[in-house]
């Protein structure tokens, strides 16, 4: 690996960038809140459903931060793409859901790309993660987990 590396993340170390520090924690909080999605379309919770979806959306801020400071860095090729990845999924979220406000889940074929989206989105928030720390990548998995569990949940519970 690259000395980039070694020098983008200290969990609990303000020594150098915080970038990874960000990124990592709106990656527990954005596994978080769309777990809570998922419990409030279980309960019908209309008003824990658009707080948990509109926080979600405000994560493009850091998220965004995140990529910029990436970018200023000229960090890995694979870091950046994620999260570009990242933020193509919280803009589609934004399109979809807040802007056109169209019932896309309804519509085969988006809904299929919106959840290949949503998992290409995991996989990145999961891999840089373990990138950046391997502790935090296994604390930013069981949250996955537990966003799993409340789909399992959702659709089988």
């Amino acid at each position: 690996m690259s000395d980039m590396r070694a020098e983008t993340l200290n969990i609990g170390d303000d020594s150098g960038r915080s970038w990874g520090n960000v990124f990592v924690g709106s990656s527990i909080v954005f596994n978080i809140l769309v777990s809570g999605v998922y419990v409030a379309t279980k309960f019908g919770n209309e008003a824990l459903l658009e707080t948990c979806g509109t926080l979600v959306i405000f994560l493009m801020l850091p998220y965004t931060y995140t990529l910029l400071e990436c970018v200023k860095e000229k960090n890995e090729k694979k870091v950046v793409i994620s999260n570009i990845v990242i933020l193509t999924y919280l803009f589609s979220e934004l399109l979809l859901d807040y802007v056109l406000r169209i019932p896309f889940r309804e519509i085969f074929i988006v809904h299929v790309f919106y959840i290949m989206l949503f998992y290409a989105t995991e996989f990145s928030i999961v891999s840089v993660s373990f990138y950046l720390n391997r502790k935090m990548g296994f604390v930013v998995t069981l949250t996955f987990f537990i966003l799993l569990t409340c789909l399992a949940y959702l659709y089988l519970g």
